[in-house]
């Protein structure tokens, strides 16, 4: 332990500590803007300096560990001044117009200034308007409100491993950009939203759908539906002012009957069926000398990934849409039928945890007819929360409602999809009933849960024992996909999610996601699982009606129509 004092104040806290989470610990907290949680430290905006007795100049907090007897000020005169100049100075060079900002509100450096007790800037605006990047169907990265503190480049860099974006140039040409200054719908970007979900300002979001959705809400010739990702009902809460965690399933269906959607549905319902299928061809693969390892392909990052990154490997993933677009190709096909619409008429909107749903549903293979797209608009977790404050509902009184049918009924493996390990675990509990043909004793593979990067577990299929693999961020997938390419992979199966922690720490889920609250959220989420009645994705009884009523059995000519897809390599694209 070291002991020093702070603001008068004797602490005693592990070596290593930084001065910054020596304050923290005992209630004093010193501001910060380029520092976040479970990034690389960078101390490069200096907000966060403090002054050290015996130190000529200012110290940054977020870099600096305490030593034993240090003497820290962290808001003297000198340091107060330190901090307000160097806000006012980044002031300078942004736009200021907050009222219009989608993180009005939210914003970091908005805070900071009113914290600071910055209500005029004593420097002149330098402001110069920069075009936006919005060529593409995810994500705006609008350069006007950016404050060059890094962080999106470093989860680019660091946490994904991909490097699309770069701090580009010097001095004051420095710039924060998509690689070789193009747009990122030109580069290597799989648009998961993580550079989106650490930035302190407006300069990354998602492409706001809500304007679609309430268009499509008031039009009286559109019937409109909607489903529901698990991620989200463990994560929406957060957007209307409930603790991390929090499941708020029926008050969240309440919620969108109110906002006027005629039904609301459940994606664990396909996450189900996406079990069915994708488990009778890991069968299928493992029993006819398939191609091994088989990879989950329910994540539209990772498919982004692979087909850009590692295009020799696509027959390694599994034909099987998403649970997404496996719910939308039944919404516009199976569900008009049975409820006497016409397909035309029918809009569907997806809530997820994720940015690159947007993307994925943008795609022109994800089409039943080639007219139009199997999902209309997708939402993240965050605009749904906009549109709930947007129409004044007072969530936490609302009473809970149950899913509509016939997307509805779910067990607590589709639950579990939202976390890393999850899809796996889901997997295993049906695939080996099935094969084995008696039940398991356990339905908890804890091995294959938390947030370390790589997971791994041995399960036995017909007296032989199959290695199964999951990983979660696209630096750790790189690791797997890697040894899939030099053919030393000794899995059958693996998981790969995009975003640290799965869905639950998705690019589209609510600011201020570190790894405390994706850890919040996941247990949540087996929460959930644990509560069930239904607990394994081959006993739902609207998913067995399904393939009596319509599709026929798994892997069948109208299954591999409407619920599986194939993949391009787009390396040279």
């Amino acid at each position: 332990m070291v002991n020093l004092t702070i603001n008068n104040v004797k602490v005693s806290v592990k070596e290593d500590t930084s001065i910054l989470q020596a304050a923290k610990q005992y209630s004093m907290n010193i501001p910060t803007l380029c520092y976040y949680e479970d990034l690389n430290i960078k101390s490069d905006c200096r907000v966060c300096v403090v002054e050290i007795d015996g130190k000529k100049g200012l110290t940054s907090a977020c870099s600096t560990p305490v030593r034993e007897g240090m003497v820290v000020n962290t808001n003297s005169p000198r340091v107060l001044n330190a901090r307000k100049t160097i806000v006012e100075l980044i002031l300078s060079n942004h736009d200021t117009n907050c009222t219009t900002c989608v993180k009005n509100m939210k914003c970091e450096l908005q805070s900071l200034a009113r914290n600071l007790g910055i209500d005029e800037n004593r420097f002149p605006s330098v402001f110069e308007k920069c075009d936006i990047d919005d060529n593409n169907p995810a994500i705006v990265r609008n350069p006007n409100l950016c404050i060059k503190c890094g962080r999106c480049v470093d989860v680019c860099n660091n946490v994904q491993g991909t490097s699309v974006l770069a701090i580009l140039g010097r001095g004051h040409e420095t710039r924060v950009s998509a690689v070789f200054d193009e747009d990122l719908n030109d580069d290597f970007c799989t648009f998961c939203g993580q550079c989106a979900s650490v930035c302190p300002v407006g300069a990354i979001t998602e492409k706001d759908d809500t304007d679609l959705v309430w268009h499509a809400l008031t039009d009286p010739k559109k019937h409109v539906i909607v489903q529901v990702a698990p991620a989200v009902r463990v994560s929406l809460g957060e957007e209307v002012n409930q603790a991390i965690g929090t499941i708020v399933t029926g008050k969240m269906v309440t919620a969108m009957k109110i906002l006027g959607f005629d039904q609301v549905f459940d994606t664990d319902f396909t996450a189900d069926l996406t079990i069915i299928e994708e488990g009778n061809e890991l069968i299928q693969r493992v029993t006819n000398g398939g191609i091994l390892p088989m990879m989950t392909s329910c994540c539209p990052g990772w498919i982004s990934y692979a087909e850009q990154r590692y295009p020799d490997i696509l027959d390694h993933i599994s034909s099987c849409k998403s649970p997404q677009q496996m719910f939308g190709a039944l919404a516009k096909s199976y569900y008009p039928q049975k409820a006497g619409l016409d397909p035309k008429d029918v809009f569907v909107v997806s809530v997820m945890p994720c940015t690159a749903k947007k993307y994925e549903a943008k795609r022109e293979e994800m089409s039943v007819d080639e007219n139009s797209p199997d999902i209309d608009v997708v939402l993240t977790t965050r605009e749904l929360g906009k549109m709930i404050k947007q129409m004044g509902i007072n969530f936490e009184n609302l009473k809970e409602t149950p899913f509509d049918s016939p997307f509805g009924i779910t067990t607590g493996a589709a639950a579990i999809f939202g976390a890393t390990g999850g899809v796996m675990e889901a997997a295993i509990r049906t695939v080996y009933e099935v094969v084995n043909k008696k039940p398991l004793e356990s339905l908890d593979f804890k091995e294959l849960r938390g947030l370390e990067g790589i997971k791994e577990a041995e399960v036995n299929l017909g007296g032989s024992m199959v290695k199964v693999a999951v990983a979660h961020t696209l630096s750790m997938a790189k690791v797997l996909c890697d040894q899939v390419r030099e053919g030393t992979s000794p899995y059958a199966f693996i998981e790969i999610m995009t975003c640290p922690g799965g869905c639950i720490g998705g690019g589209g889920q609510p600011y201020g996601t570190t790894n405390k609250v994706r850890q919040e959220r996941i247990d949540s989420t087996y929460r959930l699982d644990a509560s069930m009645t239904l607990r394994k994705s081959h006993e739902n009884p609207e998913v067995i009606a399904l393939y009596k009523d319509f599709l026929k059995e798994p892997l069948g000519e109208l299954s591999h129509h409407l619920l599986h897809t194939h993949y391009s390599d787009r390396k040279n694209k």
